[in-house]
């Protein structure tokens, strides 16, 4: 705040012209926050005009309060309420109705180096929150730790998990290729051995990498992974302190939306790659990063010039604990000699990077987890669709579906007449149904007290298309939660690990 006495700049009132917010005479420094949550700061010229891209809304409901602040947490210099256009679909993208996300199996990479109690929680966390057709393998490159070979028996033997070790240390992105030549035509992801996932995380990315033909790779955000840092980048970022890293993640799964900003890169802690593209460009190049840092940066460059694209996968959180292998001053060093080496082979890497990361799309997504860290109550619930009113147990948050005179509603339980989504019956279609599937994050779709059951049978397709689960439960609360429970394990990749 401004010191006792001292004077508050002033500027014009606040205007929207142009896909940009206006407030021209605003001090260097200025920031628009939005809803009472800093959003950015604003870009002010030596001609005293400031300015800042915001060509659409940072939220569905379309009409924010904007304040000019001297500073991010500083005086309010200028506000006014104001109605922007709609987010984009190009930016909030939900998965098209004729693509099919989760028909590719993936192969999950995981490379590890010492550091098993990270491996452990890594591995732990795969196992509990993994769905869909996946293979999990895990290649240690002969670390010299001597608790990895036991703590890895532990998990050989069991259906789609493959355990390897490379007979000498091969290096970071060797040992990455030798994973992803063992995928064969799966699509594959590479998940670093310190990072933990939570619920929904590969149904995300997938979702991410699916959704448009011309995308190659996906990346989750994370609490601490350099510019997928969510939401202050570069930055080691917690969660609110009374919830845990499960609670957090699955609060971006429902809050953060299908905001996908683009970057020229994606990042090897936790990277989806589609089959199509290795199978256009090749691996990484073990050469010229044998240790990693810059391998998944020049891959990507590699496939940008070809015409793909690489995206967040705004709504998957995964933690990372970093530095696990090597220590901070040998990663320091190992990002030096990589960055040299994009320098020399992508000369304009580092400017398109600048002149993406902080797109309006990105300055979306770290508001709406500002704002999710801000309002943070009790932790969220998977949400379940039903059909009928009080269908619904306390370890979950129960929405129903319901035909109103001639409209079809979506609602809350615990606010029957508030329809969070209408439409006219005549109109509703599959892709209208996969999008309130999406767009509202449920988790399971009970289709037993939904009708007409033309109406179940149409959601229950499109939930397993997009990788929810489904259940018919019966009418009292204990067997519904039973039902609900098994559909989730019913729909995990590994048995017996569930959370």
């Amino acid at each position: 705040m401004t010191s006792p006495g001292a004077s508050i700049p002033t500027c014009p009132a606040l205007h929207w012209r142009d896909g940009r917010v206006h407030a021209d005479g605003a001090p260097e420094g200025a920031w628009i926050d939005v809803d009472g949550i800093a959003f950015a700061p604003l870009a002010v010229s030596p001609d005293g005009s400031a300015s800042l891209e915001m060509p659409f809304a940072p939220s569905r409901a379309g009409t924010h309060r904007l304040r000019v602040l001297t500073h991010r947490e500083g005086d309010v210099i200028a506000e006014a309420v104001l109605a922007l256009p709609a987010v984009d679909h190009t930016v909030e993208a939900l998965v098209d109705i004729a693509a099919q996300p989760m028909l590719p199996r993936v192969t999950i990479v995981v490379p590890v180096y010492n550091a098993a109690a990270a491996v452990a929680r890594c591995l732990a966390s795969v196992l509990a929150h993994t769905t869909g057709p996946t293979r999990l393998v895990v290649i240690d490159d002969a670390s010299p730790d001597a608790a990895i070979a036991p703590l890895l028996a532990t998990f050989e033997g069991r259906d789609g998990i493959e355990i390897l070790r490379n007979e000498r240390n091969l290096g970071f992105t060797a040992t990455v290729n030798r994973g992803i030549g063992l995928a064969g035509s799966d699509d594959v992801v590479l998940l670093n051995a310190d990072t933990e996932v939570a619920a929904n995380w590969l149904t995300g990315l997938r979702r991410a990498a699916w959704r448009a033909p011309d995308i190659a790779t996906a990346t989750a955000v994370s609490d601490n992974a350099g510019a997928f840092s969510v939401p202050e980048l570069e930055q080691a970022c917690d969660g609110p302190a009374h919830w845990t890293f499960d609670d957090t993640a699955r609060a971006l799964w429902q809050q953060a939306g299908y905001i996908q900003p683009e970057l020229p890169t994606g990042n090897g802690f936790c990277l989806y790659i589609r089959r199509d593209v290795i199978d256009a460009i090749g691996v990484l190049d073990e050469e010229a990063f044998p240790q990693g840092y810059g391998e998944e940066n020049d891959f990507c460059q590699r496939a940008s010039a070809l015409g793909w694209r690489h995206v967040i996968a705004g709504d998957v959180y995964v933690h990372h604990e970093r530095s696990q292998s090597f220590g901070i001053e040998r990663r320091e060093a190992l990002g030096r000699l990589g960055m040299a080496v994009l320098r020399e082979r992508w000369p304009r890497y580092e400017r398109d990077v600048g002149a993406t990361l902080f797109s309006p799309a990105r300055r979306v997504l770290d508001w709406r987890v500002r704002r999710a860290f801000a309002h943070a109550g009790e932790p969220a619930l998977p949400r379940v669709l039903a059909g009928a009113p009080g269908t619904g147990t306390d370890a979950h948050d129960t929405w129903r579906i319901a035909l109103a005179g001639r409209d079809l509603v979506l609602a809350r339980h615990a606010e029957p007449d508030d329809a969070v989504e209408r439409a006219a019956a005549a109109d509703v279609t599959a892709g209208l149904l996969a999008h309130w599937l999406q767009r509202h994050a449920f988790e399971i779709v009970d289709t037993a007290s939904i009708s007409p059951p033309r109406l179940a049978t149409m959601l229950a397709r499109e939930a397993e298309r997009l990788g929810i689960a489904v259940a018919a439960s019966n009418d009292d609360t204990g067997s519904r939660r039973t039902a609900w429970d098994h559909a989730r394990r019913a729909h995990h990749s590994f048995e017996g690990d569930h959370a």
